[in-house]
């Protein structure tokens, strides 16, 4: 009975991780595409160059990958070591995003004030030698997002020592029309205008991080159960 209960349970196990496995492929695929053809797309901060979106997911996906390949084996080869290393690995992975979300939303008055800072930082690099990433990102979010500079439009101002503003700031988009009068240009602050639709999609958000946390609770209760079976089948056949 014990034995039939392992085997149920690898089986569950094995497939879980691959297909933790195979997420982990699909997110690093995302990064090293985004690497190749946007640079270091979304690299808005001047501080952390490296935190960049390709960056990021490389490093998840990998260590995704990472995880659930020492889950797989640890599974298949009904190893206490490997599946103690996949439930540790995977605890402190929980306890850590839980600690960040934790601090985040304990200081975000102070993050605020300081991603501020650091994105207007930032501006400085616009359109500069090796800054391609950046660039990118800003010319994207105020297109996109039909907003002009980090708190306004004058943020600009300062970078390019007069009265101008990137092309992606216009109404209506034309060569050089960022020299145009303040009245052909977006005037809601950027930093605003994201932090509200973010606020908007904090239901998918919200659903994202429960359902990755649920994922991740049910890995934990899949490699404990296993190593309990197999220190029971151990001690059993002994």
């Amino acid at each position: 009975m014990a034995r039939a209960c392992l085997q149920a349970v690898k089986y569950l196990m094995f497939a879980f991780n691959l297909l933790f496995w195979l997420g982990g492929c699909g997110v690093l695929g995302v990064g090293i595409w985004l690497a190749a053809t946007q640079g270091s797309f979304a690299t808005l901060s001047s501080s952390f160059p490296s935190l960049s979106a390709a960056n990021l997911l490389i490093v998840t996906g990998t260590f995704v990958m990472a995880i659930g390949f020492v889950g797989c084996l640890g599974a298949i080869k009904e190893n206490k070591c490997l599946l103690l290393t996949f439930f540790l690995l995977l605890l402190l992975v929980f306890l850590l995003e839980a600690t960040i979300a934790i601090l985040f939303f304990v200081y975000t008055d102070k993050i605020d004030r300081y991603a501020q800072r650091d994105l207007k930082k930032g501006l400085h690099l616009y359109g500069t030698q090796g800054n391609v990433g950046l660039t990118n990102a800003w010319s994207i979010i105020q297109t996109d997002f039909r907003c002009c500079g980090v708190s306004n439009y004058t943020d600009w101002f300062e970078v390019y020592n007069a009265t101008r503003v990137p092309d992606s700031c216009c109404l209506e988009f034309s060569e050089s029309c960022g020299l145009h009068a303040p009245g052909t240009w977006w005037k809601a602050p950027c930093y605003e205008t994201v932090k509200v639709w973010l606020q908007e999609n904090l239901l998918a958000v919200g659903v994202f991080g429960l359902c990755t946390a649920l994922v991740q609770i049910l890995g934990l209760t899949f490699a404990m159960t296993m190593y309990c079976q197999v220190v029971k089948a151990d001690t059993y056949c002994a």
